[in-house]
């Protein structure tokens, strides 16, 4: 058996403390993923802002798998921090909310960042538009070669432009980077008939097609990014990723979360 790298050795061993010994040799079933956060997710229990607690779960998370082998893309969103607001109520043109939101997708990108680097995780922050200080600016080849190379790399500000939300953005660097999947990581276990926290009859969904999700008129992201996985045959699954663990799961094969293909 080959040696594993010393960086790697300690999340290695615990992880495989958390898997049947028949399956810790199990590969992955995703080479290179695009996990999708949302920037609420980030705040736990709190109503605003950063809890460090869920930021510290997920760089764990994060950590695990790539020391399982494979490739981890990431877009967050900035709800947490600012969230567009309607124009006629506070005077902000949608254009400027959209790059406030762009900056705090930065903020949370270089939160995750820093979280990540402290456990070991090498991690590259690419941004839509020019922050030099903090960011490399998005360059596609550089992206995937630091993929290659297994760092971890966040994509912020969204695409860069107005009117799009960070869904599309990741959507559009998953189809860019040649993703295998899209990770849509949210605070429910998958796709329902209904809001299950607001309907208690609500049942989960395994398995839904591109079509099966528009005709049900099912919200799993927004339209211009659900079509554009659907057109480049990219498929998603939402899952729980407030779960620890969760995320070795998805990646390897197990059945979590509700998958569109």
């Amino acid at each position: 058996m080959a040696e594993i790298p010393s960086v790697k050795k300690q999340s290695f061993f615990f992880l495989c403390t958390q898997i049947p010994k028949s399956e810790i040799f199990m590969l992955p079933k995703y080479s290179r993923i695009l996990l999708k956060l949302s920037g609420e997710s980030l705040m736990g229990d709190s109503k605003f802002g950063i809890d460090p607690k869920m930021l510290d779960q997920y760089a764990q998370d994060i950590k695990a798998i790539t020391d399982l082998g494979v490739q981890v893309a990431i877009v967050i969103g900035g709800g947490n921090i600012y969230r567009g607001m309607n124009e006629a109520e506070t005077g902000i043109e949608r254009a400027q909310g959209d790059y406030m939101g762009m900056l705090a997708t930065l903020i949370n990108g270089m939160a995750l960042q820093a979280s990540l680097e402290r456990i070991g995780v090498i991690t590259r922050l690419q941004s839509a538009i020019k922050l030099e200080q903090i960011a490399e600016p998005y360059i596609r080849r550089r992206a995937i070669r630091h993929l290659e190379k297994g760092r971890v790399v966040i994509f912020g500000a969204g695409t860069g432009n107005p009117y799009f939300t960070t869904d599309t953005a990741g959507s559009l660097r998953a189809i860019e980077i040649k993703a295998d999947v899209i990770l849509k990581g949210t605070r429910v276990d998958g796709i329902y008939t209904a809001d299950p926290e607001k309907d208690k009859s609500a049942t989960r969904y395994d398995k839904l097609s591109f079509n099966d999700v528009i005709s049900k008129g099912l919200k799993v992201m927004d339209m211009t990014a659900f079509t554009l996985c659907q057109e480049n045959n990219l498929p998603i699954i939402v899952f729980d990723m407030n779960t620890p663990g969760n995320l070795a799961n998805v990646v390897s094969g197990k059945a979590v979360g509700t998958l569109v293909s």
